[in-house]
């Protein structure tokens, strides 16, 4: 897939990090061979997270994020660093740049504990090196590292090789469903097309499914809800499995003999990211959901809510039918996914196919630290139309269904 195809919830994010005026924004503009970041003399230049695509061969495509010095001060300074944190939680590599005439600073040294603790894969860039001709900074660490002079050129090579190296080392994602069907096999995806659908296209997680059954050698065949009964009985033989949206969950269910494998996208998508378990587990909070408890519900990207969207108004109205109670609802969309998740009862996620695994993990690993269960929107329709265990069945080493 090319870096053109290649939608950011499946790109290696890459994240540089470091001191104002280590030369963050200059080696990112270095390395990609595009002034994206904004760069001066003055620090604190960069104020937010600056995202640059590019095509880092043999590591594939990638988006490099530039953030703002974690050493700012003042109140603005507070809420750049701010960023600079939640930057972490989309990183899967890092790189710390250090300016080699100062060497590792305090700020250095605890952005490096944090990296560590959240085991990220790191290099350490050691940048100006065209001021000086030390090789001892880096004795400080056993972390790998690079000598480089954003203003020269000088080891620019060398570190995109090191990047390379460490970017191989980080967690791989697995297949969506190629490894659910053998070559030949026909698969039914079912795409309603309502108010809510987009114009003309088909959403990320259906164009995902369908590129990695057509490398998997299936035959992907779509269809809407509405047409569903049709599309099996004109096949020969049943379908291997039957792929639908979780807002027809229900209707799909009972449309689609027993003997056939049935799951939805975002079930999909929650192993795609490492949830899946977590998601099962927090599904069986449903069942003893009381008046007045909130519920967040949210959604990873941004867009424009239709009057059939599935997260502010069908998931609120399932969940009320469910419960037979009156929880009380907040919303929350793109990178607004709050700080403190105390006050909530369930947190139900969208399938996260805008986000890479691990700002989707980092919500989830969020949530756990806190105490609060959170599951995902196909789990919990799933649940709540009592077709959850049928839902899971193509997946094995899973806990016991709630």
């Amino acid at each position: 897939m090319s870096m053109n195809l290649s939608p950011a919830g499946v790109r290696k994010h890459i994240a540089f990090f470091g001191s104002r005026n280590a030369g963050k924004s200059s080696l990112v503009n270095a390395i990609t061979g595009q002034s994206r970041s904004v760069v001066s003399d003055t620090p604190g230049t960069t104020t937010d997270p600056v995202k640059t695509s590019m095509e880092l061969l043999p590591l594939g495509p990638v988006v490099l994020i530039d953030t703002p010095g974690a050493d700012d001060t003042g109140a603005l300074g507070e809420a750049r660093v701010e960023q600079t944190m939640r930057a972490l939680d989309t990183a899967e590599l890092a790189v710390l740049v250090a300016d080699v005439t100062i060497g590792l600073s305090d700020t250095d040294r605890g952005l490096l504990a944090e990296i560590k603790k959240r085991r990220l894969p790191c290099v350490i860039a050691y940048n100006k090196s065209d001021l000086s001709d030390t090789t001892e900074t880096a004795d400080e660490t056993d972390i790998p590292h690079v000598f480089v002079s954003a203003k020269t050129g000088e080891g620019l090579e060398k570190l995109k090789a090191a990047l390379i190296k460490a970017g191989e080392t980080a967690e791989q994602t697995g297949p969506l469903v190629a490894d659910l069907v053998a070559p030949g096999d026909t698969l039914v995806l079912v795409v309603p097309i309502d108010a809510s659908a987009p114009k003309g296209r088909l959403i990320l997680p259906q164009q995902q499914v369908i590129r990695d059954a057509l490398e998997a050698g299936a035959l992907p065949i779509v269809c809407r809800d509405t047409e569903l009964s049709s599309a099996l009985t004109a096949l020969k033989e049943p379908p291997r499995m039957v792929i639908t949206d979780s807002q027809v969950f229900g209707k799909v269910a009972k449309t689609v003999p027993q003997n056939i494998a049935l799951t939805s996208f975002s079930i999909l998508m929650a192993r795609f990211k490492g949830n899946l378990v977590p998601s099962v587990e927090g599904a069986s909070v449903l069942k003893s959901i009381k008046d007045g408890n909130r519920i967040l519900i949210a959604e990873g990207c941004t867009h424009h809510r239709q009057c059939e969207d599935i997260g502010t108004v069908k998931l609120p109205a399932w969940i009320r039918e469910f419960t037979g109670v009156t929880p009380e609802f907040s919303f929350s969309s793109g990178a607004e996914f709050p700080a403190d998740l105390s006050g909530f009862r369930l947190v139900i996620h969208c399938g996260a196919c805008m986000q890479n695994p691990a700002e989707a993990q980092s919500r989830y690993a969020r949530a756990k630290a806190q105490g609060v269960p959170i599951t995902n929107y196909g789990i919990a329709i799933a649940y709540m139309k009592g077709i959850l265990k049928r839902s899971l069945s193509p997946f094995s080493d899973l806990p016991p269904i709630p």
